[in-house]
């Protein structure tokens, strides 16, 4: 760290060198108007970034040795969500056939992402999404409300052992995926890029915090697509109605939190996250009790119906996390007030 004392010139005006390597790193000239961003913490960021044009950023791959569909496939999702506006997908030779079935399977999978050039050795995939027109708050609600009606429905196809909501279980999952992808882009963009923090009015800090609530939500959706997959072991057998009736009632608790915490979360609310947390006790004696109402089931039932109660309760505790969360943020957030600084 370099150490530069504040001079007084002007009768009014406080000055402050800057180095010369970051000066010619920049080039900046004599004259070149500098952004100035007082940051949350007391810091000042200068930057050259002083116009509200995105910040385009691209991404080459090189086809060569990349041979697994789904190696390409995790790396145009990895650039994505690092945050990259334009994929470049390059070969020296013809393009193999899994090149543009993974392409249109990302395409598909991700928002704002469309091919706007290929031929036979390059693809390049744009992003026609304004970050700013996705706010955070909205995601957030929809992967909720998408989360919740998959866990009820998987229940209900455990409790009526009924097929048919499996499949469109599943396509809502990859819903979930979308939208959680899409908080993971903004969140790396917002961290690198000022300008979207502010146009976005989300500090960097609360982004973070989003993304953690959109991961858990993400988590309890899988579980609803595990808890529909594992159901159909059951299709076809005799299951003691009495279980299921109990793991209808436990997902009904675990649906209560995470309500509860998403309540809580918008709210800002300290207190009702923590009778969040403390509501999960309720939970975990229901499964202890169904977990051992199952041993009386056939092995393979058996198995089959620890696997749905785990989830039902992994379902639940994930949503404490969501509270857990809260307060930890918020705790941090009136340690900021009370010094007298913006949260962040």
């Amino acid at each position: 760290m370099e150490i530069r004392r504040v001079q007084f010139t002007g009768g009014s005006s406080y000055v402050v060198t800057l180095p010369k390597a970051w000066i010619d790193a920049q080039k900046i000239k004599k004259n070149d108007p500098l952004g100035i961003e007082i940051e949350p913490d007391g810091t000042l960021l200068v930057t050259t970034a002083i116009t509200q044009e995105s910040v385009q950023r691209i991404k080459e791959f090189d086809l060569a040795g990349i041979s697994e569909p789904t190696y390409l496939f995790r790396l145009l999702i990895g650039a994505y969500i690092t945050g990259f506006t334009t994929i470049v997908i390059r070969s020296k030779e013809r393009f193999p056939p899994f090149v543009r079935t993974v392409v249109r399977e990302f395409t598909q999978m991700t928002i704002g992402q469309e091919v706007i050039e290929e031929n036979d050795m390059m693809i390049t995939i744009k992003d026609l999404l304004n970050p700013a027109e996705m706010p955070f708050e909205n995601t957030i609600k929809r992967m909720f409300v998408i989360v919740k009606a998959m866990h009820e429905d998987a229940v209900a196809v455990v409790k009526n052992l009924n097929p048919k909501l499996r499949e469109d279980i599943a396509a809502r999952d990859n819903d979930v995926d979308r939208l959680h992808w899409l908080i993971a882009r903004q969140t790396n963009m917002i961290l690198t890029n000022v300008t979207l923090s502010k146009k976005m009015a989300i500090s960097p800090g609360r982004a973070v915090h989003y993304y953690v609530i959109s991961r858990i939500i993400e988590r309890i959706g899988d579980h609803a697509e595990r808890i529909s997959d594992t159901a159909q072991a059951l299709f076809d057998k005799e299951v003691n109605p009495t279980i299921l009736i109990r793991i209808a009632k436990a997902s009904e608790i675990s649906m209560g939190i995470f309500n509860q915490s998403i309540v809580s979360f918008f709210n800002n609310d300290m207190k009702k996250s923590h009778q969040n947390i403390e509501s999960l006790r309720v939970l975990e004696t229901l499964c202890e009790e169904i977990s051992n109402l199952v041993l009386q089931q056939e092995t393979s039932d058996a198995i089959a119906l620890g696997h749905i109660t785990e989830s039902v309760r992994r379902a639940g505790e994930y949503s404490a996390d969501i509270s857990e969360n809260v307060i930890n943020y918020l705790v941090e957030e009136e340690q900021f007030q009370k010094r007298g600084k913006p949260a962040r």
